[in-house]
């Protein structure tokens, strides 16, 4: 007896609106996102929008109402120096923004940036030696010394954001040995792109002349992508921070097949600008693109999305 064929052609996604709904993939969330903030002691005009420490409570409470879960905080220091020994004192601007977040809404995840490019007067993510070569030992050092001022500020996640091998061990151990154990540390796998232009210029941490980020890894090499993020989880990384959030869906997938890290895409200053615009005239912005964006992130395996436009999204999905 031959078998029963079916005549049907519908596709149910075509159908009526409701089985459409029905039947569609789960949609991004404010909880899917987290809040990227560009601290900075004085408003000013920049590329990116910036906060002041005063401003972080509202904004922390206006998270918390969207069910936003976590913020990420980038400072920038108005003193430089060779050393970056700035970033480690009570009362750097970072572990003010720290706080303020923190005893605005205790029940948020606070992350943080653990570099020193908002630190030196090179504008590089480490120290030099006498003859202008990276010096890994000092970088290690004083990266572990900041992951500890975080914590002692009140982080719940700290980012070594330099990508030199060994600084995220020494936050790790640094951490332990000062009692912070339950800190965890996230550290940055960054592709090199341009995308970084607006963060840079707005942060001040554009390298000298002639130098860049030679410890990121170059965007045609995927596998020195994944091989650097898998040994940063054997260091002790908690987490990861993959950025920029737009190229790294290949990458993501592959490593949500080979760790159970946590994985959270970065979506830098460069896709905000360029997947989002403002309205003149209502002042609101739109974000479909991002949200676009996000949704694959999510498809793909991401944990949540860390976007210079969760607030915005947040109050879009909420609307």
């Amino acid at each position: 007896m031959p078998p029963v064929r079916s005549h049907s052609t519908t596709n149910p996604l075509r159908g009526r609106p409701a089985i459409r709904r029905f039947l569609e993939g789960p949609a991004v969330t404010p909880a899917d996102l987290s809040m990227a903030l560009l601290v900075t002691e004085k408003q000013a005009d920049r590329p990116m929008p910036t906060f002041t420490v005063p401003e972080i409570p509202a904004v922390m409470r206006e998270a918390r109402l969207h069910r936003i879960r976590s913020v990420k905080i980038f400072a920038e220091s108005t003193r430089r120096d060779a050393t970056g020994e700035i970033s480690l004192v009570p009362d750097a601007l970072m572990a003010r923004a720290v706080r303020a977040a923190k005893d605005a809404e205790p029940d948020l995840a606070v992350m943080t940036e653990t570099c020193l490019c908002s630190y030196t007067d090179s504008g590089l993510c480490y120290i030099t030696d006498a003859d202008g070569r990276p010096d890994i030992p000092a970088t290690i050092d004083i990266t572990a010394r900041q992951a500890v001022a975080h914590a002692s500020a009140g982080a719940d996640i700290v980012g070594p954001a330099s990508m030199v091998l060994g600084t995220t061990q020494g936050a790790r151990t640094a951490l332990n040995d000062e009692g912070f154990s339950s800190v965890s540390v996230m550290p940055h796998v960054i592709f090199w792109s341009s995308l970084y232009e607006g963060f840079r210029r707005t942060m001040g941490a554009t390298p000298k002349a002639g130098v860049d980020r030679e410890f990121q890894v170059n965007p045609g090499k995927p596998e020195q992508f994944i091989d650097a993020a898998l040994q940063l989880v054997q260091d002790g990384a908690d987490m990861l921070l993959l950025e920029p959030a737009m190229f790294t869906a290949d990458v993501l997938t592959h490593l949500k097949q080979h760790t159970r890290a946590p994985l959270f895409p970065f979506s830098v200053s460069g896709e905000y600008t360029a997947l989002s615009s403002l309205d003149p005239k209502t002042g609101k912005r739109d974000v479909r693109r991002l949200i676009e964006l996000f949704t694959m992130l999510k498809r793909a395996g991401a944990e949540a999305s860390v976007t210079y436009a969760a607030l915005e999204i947040a109050r879009q999905l909420s609307g």
